[in-house]
């Protein structure tokens, strides 16, 4: 087993905290983050707002747990080229774009990656293999 294989375990960890905690906050306000996203300019606002609250929440425990973590890697990539370059960039400046492009960073290492070990993909990709020698 490679050493390489973990490297992806304290990101997907970390980065799945974040969501998680950034969901849980938008949900608990959603009210705020539909008006927040209507303000940004949107497109249907309250569809977008739910849709990023479940991404960030559901994904962030999916994350930890390591399950579908290169779909959830694709997914965040987009929501964070969005949040970086035409909202936080433009409305805020780089200060506040910071820690959006490290997680657009960590969402595209993440994509390409994989879970890595210690994960539920990781499990059925080994469960597969096994499956399929035999």
């Amino acid at each position: 087993m490679e050493k390489s294989s973990y490297a992806p375990v304290p990101l997907r960890v970390v980065m799945g905290i974040i969501f998680s905690v950034a969901g849980y906050t938008k949900l608990v306000g959603i009210a705020g983050t539909i008006e927040y996203f209507a303000k940004l300019g949107f497109p249907l606002p309250a569809v977008t707002g739910w849709f990023i609250t479940l991404l960030e929440l559901g994904g962030g425990i999916a994350l930890i747990l390591g399950l579908f973590v290169r779909y959830l890697g694709l997914l965040y990539t987009i929501e964070f080229i969005v949040a970086s370059f035409w909202v936080k960039l433009p409305m805020q400046g780089y200060a506040a774009a910071r820690l959006d492009l490290m997680l657009l960073a960590g969402a595209a290492v993440l994509y390409f990656l994989g879970a890595g070990r210690w994960s539920i993909d990781s499990i059925w990709l080994e469960k597969d293999k096994q499956a399929k020698s035999g």
